[in-house]
């Protein structure tokens, strides 16, 4: 892709909408949440986390006793921002003569620039103080609201201020400052004098520190964000990644937070060779997720194929081996989340929690995809047993009563109650608004498992094994002809969202279904009745597509996962309506659906969030943010990819040297351009404007289908 947007964030929508949020920095598995002026105020969620717990929960500047004003924020990269302030105007003065910058940048650690600009004619004397506290409380504790109460023990030295925890005296935290403060229990403290025309700047320090070490921190005094070695993994990223444009400035600009949020997301396992997947979000989801970075994988391989091939690698090795109803692991079935906080045993039970149902079938997808996108059968053929464990934990575990279905129930009172994409506790009801019951049975995930079913007799195809292929091809014939008669709705013109324990239908209407048309086990019968209710202004917002429709009895536009708008799940929706074009009005709708995300990226700065509230456009003319939406957030960041992917109808089969492009562009984007698009060892240039489609270096044994 192009440069990244240079002032962009999502707490700083720059000019584009109303909305104000915290200011959110991540890199890899560390990221910070502060105001806009660059604090991270005690009894709030703010705070840099560092492995699942909050390492500072205080980090306050204030100049003469005062709050510094703020004028901007910058953020050329996920990673690093600069707040731009200045000092209140004294008493009598109209204006302020004293430039505030804070620059800021984490991994692993922060470390914060401060620089005091004296545009005055006579010098300026500043007493300058950072307090700073920890209360290494765990990530769970904090998004909960049960935020820490002094559990730091506070050792000063005469050129650091140290914190350590006091429940577990090997995790702590250092902070140092370039120009020699004066140490104090809390704070940090200069005395400053700054001419006219000059500057005075510190930097700032915060190092974790684990096992009593300290952790080393990716950052040299002195350094550029560009030369850091986060910048440095960023660029490197680039120069390997597919560069993706577009005409129409707005896209160009979400394309391009895309980019470098993904690959602020990115996670590297040090330990496996630089293997990287990606973490499902900020600020709570900083970790290894099956679902979130599985989908996410997926829609990023227009991008990056290492991501998925890593992901899916990551997966493999902590897939479950033995039943454990603590952390609900089973072997073959593919885990939740990973968390390495001081709570995550009493949370999670242990450190990976396997409480989903689709993960599962998503990895099997997932690994026929990227073969179909050529990845190395080197890397491939490996995963195959892992895939064979996975379609054995569906059968044997997931389908807990025989009936054909994948169904869930936890095993125990502190396990997730539902266990598909929409997990809050009354995510799963019928119309009239009454929460199912388990075991659960979802609609959307008995299409993964029909496709999972269809990529591993592709994959059994492509390794020599047709009998194989042949079973699990007459299994998914069957899944989709017991889908239609147990799911589907005749008198009113929808699937069931789930069957509950005693199989009843629950009849809401959800965006769930759009996931069954993305996974192709809809008849078209069925899908022309879809297509029309997902067209509806109860199911379109506006903005994307509700989660939940505005006529049943539990929609709330402002919860979770009633009738807010996800745009992952307009995406994914999308792209089952682009599946099924051939169907009137699925093309129109899809255009519609995209040009409403796109609008809602617009309001957020350019960056879409987790998720927002759902209330109609007629309503209010820009989305209204819900409270606690991760941004950025995996599956959100990479949704622009699977639209851009959808509309070129871009569909790669690397094995076979075949290229598939039928594109459907919306008029708004202009030109759509993929330059170096990696396609096994084929590099490949394709640039698509309304129906015309070009490439470049397409090598000769290659046939373009269009």
């Amino acid at each position: 892709m192009t440069d990244a947007p240079a002032a962009l964030n999502a707490g700083e929508p720059a000019g584009l909408g109303g909305w104000v949020g915290p200011v959110t920095l991540v890199e890899g598995s560390t990221f910070c949440l502060s105001d806009r002026i660059g604090d991270v105020e005690p009894g709030t969620s703010h705070g840099l986390f560092f492995r699942d717990a909050r390492v500072v929960s205080r980090w306050e500047l204030r100049m003469d006793g005062q709050r510094p004003e703020p004028l901007s924020v910058l953020s050329p990269e996920a990673f690093t921002a600069r707040f731009v302030l200045r000092r209140p105007p004294r008493a009598g003065a109209a204006d302020s003569t004293l430039l505030v910058l804070r620059e800021r940048l984490v991994a692993d650690g922060l470390r914060e620039t401060i620089v005091l600009e004296n545009l005055g004619r006579e010098p300026t004397a500043v007493a300058l103080d950072l307090y700073v506290d920890a209360d290494f409380v765990d990530l769970f504790a904090v998004k909960e609201g049960r935020t820490g109460h002094g559990r730091a023990e506070v050792l000063v030295t005469d050129n650091e201020l140290l914190l350590n925890d006091r429940a577990d005296r090997t995790r702590g935290l250092s902070i140092s400052s370039s120009e020699v403060p004066v140490i104090l229990p809390g704070s940090l403290s200069w005395r400053v004098v700054v001419k006219p025309g000059e500057r005075w700047q510190t930097e700032v320090l915060a190092q974790p520190t684990l096992a009593n070490q300290l952790v080393h921190v990716q950052l040299r005094p002195g350094e550029h964000y560009e030369s850091t070695e986060p910048g440095r993994k960023i660029e490197a990223w680039r120069d390997t990644a597919t560069t993706v444009t577009a005409g129409n400035p707005l896209l160009s600009t979400v394309l391009q937070r895309t980019e470098s949020d993904l690959g602020a997301l990115r996670i590297h396992d040090d330990t496996r060779e630089g293997r990287t997947f990606v973490a499902a979000g900020a600020p709570w989801f900083m970790t290894l997720f099956g679902r979130d970075s599985l989908l996410t994988a997926w829609m990023a391989l227009p991008l990056d194929m290492s991501l998925a091939l890593g992901t899916m690698q990551q997966l493999a090795e902590l897939q479950g081996q033995h039943e454990d109803p603590l952390t609900e692991e089973e072997p073959g079935r593919i885990m939740h989340e990973i968390r390495r906080g001081p709570a995550s045993g009493a949370v999670l039970g242990g450190e990976t929690y396997y409480g989903t149902v689709d993960a599962t079938p998503i990895f099997v997808m997932l690994l026929a995809e990227a073969w179909r996108w050529g990845a190395d059968p080197e890397v491939i053929q490996p995963l195959l047993p892992a895939a064979d464990a996975a379609l054995q934990w569906m059968t044997q575990y997931g389908d807990r009563d025989g009936d054909g279905f994948l169904e869930y129930q936890r095993a125990t009172d502190r396990g997730l109650v539902n266990q598909g994409w929409k997990d809050s506790f009354d995510g799963i009801n019928d119309a009239a608004g009454q929460i199912a019951h388990s075991p659960i049975a979802l609609c959307e995930v008995q299409g993964y498992a029909y496709a999972a079913l269809l990529a591993r007799a592709e994959l059994a195809d492509e390794f020599d094994d047709p009998d194989m292929a042949e079973a699990l091809r007459d299994q998914a014939a069957v899944l989709r002809t017991k889908f239609a008669e147990a799911f589907w709705i005749p008198e009113k013109g929808w699937y069931a969202v789930a069957l509950d324990g005693n199989k009843h239908r629950m009849d809401a209407l959800t965006s769930n279904v759009g996931h069954c048309l993305w996974t192709g086990i809809v008849p078209d019968e069925h899908a022309n009745l879809l297509v029309r209710w997902l067209s509806s202004a109860e199911m379109n917002s506006g903005f994307g597509l509700r989660t939940l429709s505005s006529n049943m009895g539990a929609y709330n536009p402002m919860s979770y996962h009633n009738g807010s708008v996800w745009p992952h799940d307009t995406a994914i929706v999308v792209a089952g309506l682009l599946r099924y074009r051939h169907i009137p009005g699925a093309i129109e709708l899809a255009t519609r659906l995209a040009d409403g995300l796109l609008d809602a990226a617009a309001s957020f700065g350019g960056r879409l969030p987790e998720l927002f509230c759902g209330f109609p456009r007629s309503r209010f003319s820009a989305p209204v943010p819900y409270p606690t939406s991760c941004s950025p957030q995996a599956w959100a960041s990479a949704a622009p990819l699977l639209l851009v992917r959808s509309f070129l109808g871009l569909e790669p089969d690397a094995p076979h040297r075949t290229l598939t492009v039928l594109p459907h562009l919306p008029a708004r984007w202009g030109r759509i351009a993929l330059t170096e698009l990696r396609l096994g060892g084929a590099v490949i240039d394709l640039a698509v404007e309304g129906n015309k489609v070009t490439t470049a270096n397409l090598p000769d044994d290659w046939h373009l289908i269009t």
